[in-house]
């Protein structure tokens, strides 16, 4: 049988809007716009019969599943499998004050080192094992269904590079915001892409914010 799956970017939070990375260790709340957001997600999402909602366990990504499980009237459960990547020394600090070290990071993984962890954090290959890995469970247990995960950036850019056959060295090129929507079907020989970073349906909330 196919599944029909969405994987969403969790809505806006502070540290996204002030530039901070946040990473497995920072478990922030949505803010008004990440609100507005998940249920601009939720009422595109209204135009499918969503059947299971699967979220990662941090906050931020449980708030916009919550949205958008109650508009369509399904269960949502959540696993730390699929929580974001640990950014480890990363975490917490603002994007410009750690630029040259993000670069340094970045080179390793686009000259294939994908192995590298980030100093006190993880590497791209141990988030693809064991987010791909849940991700795949979900998707043998709900046979046939539709199932929206909710999850984070880094993680939706390991799993699209890995299932559109780009390679985890080009992961870089799957393009994220929050609350984006990435649509895919899947029929246990693979995957196919209906659409990915699909944002007009926030173009209310961006206006507004």
């Amino acid at each position: 049988m196919q599944n029909k799956l969405f994987l969403i970017r969790h809505g806006e939070t502070d540290y996204n809007r002030n530039h901070q990375m946040q990473g497995r260790g920072i478990d922030a709340p949505l803010n008004a716009t990440g609100f507005q957001q998940a249920e601009a997600v939720a009422v595109y999402l209204e135009n499918y019969q969503v059947d299971q909602v699967v979220s990662s366990s941090m906050l931020r990504a449980r708030q916009t599943a919550n949205t958008i499980a109650e508009i369509q009237g399904c269960d949502r459960i959540s696993h730390g499998d699929l929580d974001e990547m640990n950014f480890g020394d990363f975490e917490g600090k603002y994007f410009h004050d750690i630029a040259d070290d993000i670069e340094t990071v970045h080179s390793k993984w686009v000259n294939g080192q994908t192995s590298y962890r980030i100093p006190g954090g993880e590497s791209p290959e141990e988030v693809y094992e064991r987010a791909g890995t849940r991700a795949m469970h979900y998707l043998h247990e709900y046979d046939g269904d539709t199932i929206a995960f909710v999850i984070h950036g880094r993680v939706i850019r390991i799993l699209l590079s890995v299932w559109t056959g780009l390679g985890l060295e080009n992961m870089h090129r799957i393009e994220h915001a929050n609350g984006a929507i990435n649509y895919l079907t899947w029929n246990s020989v693979g995957f196919e892409v209906v659409y990915l970073n699909k944002v007009d349906h926030l173009n209310e909330v961006m206006r507004d914010a």
